[in-house]
């Protein structure tokens, strides 16, 4: 398919508020990427590969994109062609897409757009990030909130997300008087909705799952809760193929701490303890790792840590949300537009010990959505300019996480499985509650 073809399937998928006509302009996109070689893939086979030890010494990125999600997939897409990369995710957590107004089948779509256009060929791993249960909820009743979630998932697995992180660590209990006990209703659920994935999955995909240990800007991470976790877990799943990767805490939290002028705090990151449950995971569970979250806005020099302590997966998000808001080229009548809104609609949000530059920075993501139009329509010379700004920084992080010449392995392990999407399911509206 010619290049503007699909720019113009972009625009009419992002832009359609009628969800069948979304739908639509979706099928038409993933059979243009089909006839292109790209197909939405399972990152399975790959991370129990690193559980066999059969490679390791890179960190594969897990990237959130919450705006201009075309126009920075591609950037993604030209740095991975650059260096022969494979290893790479593309990813949304469940608050993301509600306050960014992406539904699956939506970001699903322009992922795999963005790799048509850039004339990439292959694997796309597409990941549903934090698929979370709110406490709450499920203290006031269990069965709904999982219910709820099963739906999210039955809509993203059904729109090529092959990839999804259960996100129960919100049900650790450190009152109780065990490790194991502290993590039962985690485990439980995080077992439950694997039982639901695979009784899903289409015909020859293995979803890759993930689960959680310790929610992001909580206490550190141990060993002990990582074999409480897993002993509960296998009981309960059996032989079921379960999870290949589990995320841990280590010290940051999700868009970094910010500080009363709206710039970030400095986060001291426990590196040995995303090495210490890396190798437990692999040696004695088989997964491919441990994950570190909320670590796009840390230092420079911290990223070419995660290999050498052989971090699997690391997700990054609120940084590249930052530069798109923060770029010489992003027009500031937008930006000053953008931040009208949020006073005005934002207020009560805003607490009372927060500067004006805090409220700002912890609230603009919530105008991604709401300005979805004018964003995508700021014109093609604005639109790559910043595109280039952003894929300075992705290479950057290719090079740092070391995942040069991954392509190859990827094309190893994983395997073409064209499955045309059955989309007919429809969940309503996002619950956006949650981490992201």
């Amino acid at each position: 398919m010619a290049g503007n073809n699909i720019d113009v399937l972009v625009k009419n998928l992002i832009l359609e508020g009628d969800i069948n006509k979304k739908k639509d302009y979706f099928l038409k996109i993933w059979q243009a990427a089909k006839d292109a070689g790209v197909y939405p893939a399972s990152i399975h086979d790959f991370y129990k590969a690193r559980g066999r030890n059969e490679f390791s010494g890179f960190t594969v990125p897990a990237i959130n994109l919450r705006g201009l999600t075309y126009i920075l997939a591609r950037a993604i897409i030209r740095v991975a062609k650059k260096n022969n990369a494979g290893a790479f995710i593309f990813e949304i957590a469940k608050s993301e897409m509600g306050y960014t107004d992406q539904r699956p089948v939506e970001y699903c779509g322009v992922c795999l757009a963005a790799a048509v256009k850039e004339g990439y060929r292959g694997p796309i791993f597409v990941q549903a990030d934090h698929t979370q249960v709110n406490p709450k909820k499920y203290k006031e009743n269990p069965k709904k909130e999982l219910d709820g979630l099963k739906l999210l998932i039955k809509e993203a697995v059904d729109s090529g997300f092959y990839n999804i992180d259960i996100d129960s660590s919100t049900l650790v209990d450190l009152s109780k008087p065990d490790k194991k006990e502290e993590q039962h209703l985690n485990y439980e659920s995080c077992a439950e909705l694997t039982k639901y994935i695979r009784s899903i999955q289409p015909k020859g995909v293995t979803v890759s799952i993930g689960g959680e240990i310790g929610e992001v800007g909580t206490a550190n991470s141990t060993p002990e809760e990582l074999e409480a976790f897993m002993s509960g877990y296998n009981e309960l799943t059996g032989r079921l193929d379960g999870i290949s990767k589990v995320s841990v805490q280590t010290g940051t939290s999700h868009g970094g701490v910010v500080l009363p002028d709206g710039s970030i705090a400095k986060v001291k990151l426990d590196f040995e303890t995303l090495r210490t449950l890396s190798e437990l995971a692999r040696a004695k569970y088989g997964m491919g790792g441990a994950v570190q979250h909320g670590a796009s806005t840390l230092p420079d020099d911290a990223f070419g840590k995660f290999p050498e302590v052989e971090t699997l997966e690391v997700h990054l998000a609120t940084q590249f949300q930052n530069m798109i808001f923060e770029s010489r080229h992003f027009p500031a009548s937008l930006r000053d537009k953008i931040y009208s809104w949020l006073k005005e609609n934002l207020a009560s949000e805003k607490k009372e010990t927060e500067t004006e530059d805090q409220f700002i920075y912890k609230t603009r993501k919530k105008a991604l959505g709401p300005f979805k139009k004018e964003l995508t329509n700021l014109g093609d010379d604005i639109l790559e300019r910043i595109g280039k700004e952003l894929e300075e920084k992705f290479e950057f992080l290719f090079k740092k996480l070391n995942i040069a010449g991954s392509k190859d392995l990827i094309e190893r392990y994983i395997k073409p499985v064209y499955i045309k999407p059955d989309i007919n399911s429809h969940s309503g509206e996002i619950d956006a509650s949650g981490a992201d």
